[in-house]
């Protein structure tokens, strides 16, 4: 089954269960990867899902910090239910051990590159499971 068809037979659940938020949540979802969809013209891989499913996380969470600084409660609590759904679908993210030992890996392979352009290689090699800000953040304090 495909990540889409998860998100599909999640959202039919959530009706069956009259969940109104969550299937509120999956409908947002279902619709950001049909439009991506329609503008790709073909069938979406997991891959690419995920990626949607990322986007809109982080929308999630920038919006959560607007929300933080307004003193939005409500929204707040909202919001971070939101982002707790849509993780599921997301890949496990790696730890900070495991990012290093990533970076350091893609920094062995890549003796040639300069420290600036390092970047794109580990972004490939981590693949949805970091975020680029953490990435940049550990590039920054292993001065690389």
């Amino acid at each position: 089954m495909t990540l889409i068809q998860t998100i599909l037979e999640a959202q039919k659940e959530a009706m069956k269960k009259r969940d109104a938020e969550t299937l509120s949540i999956l409908r947002v979802l279902s619709s950001a990867a049909k439009n991506e969809q329609i503008e790709k013209q073909r069938e979406l891989t997991d891959a690419e899902v995920q990626q949607v499913i990322a986007r809109q996380v982080k929308q999630l969470k920038d919006a959560l910090s607007d929300f933080e600084k307004a003193q939005r409660t409500d929204l707040v609590d909202k919001t971070k239910k939101e982002v707790a759904l849509l993780s599921a679908y997301l890949p496990q993210q790696l730890s900070d051990e495991e990012l290093k030992a990533v970076i350091m890996c893609v920094v062995e392979t890549n003796k040639g590159i300069e420290p600036g352009r390092i970047m794109g290689p580990v972004m490939k090699e981590v693949a949805g499971r970091a975020d680029g800000s953490r990435v940049k953040a550990m590039l920054e304090t292993l001065a690389i």
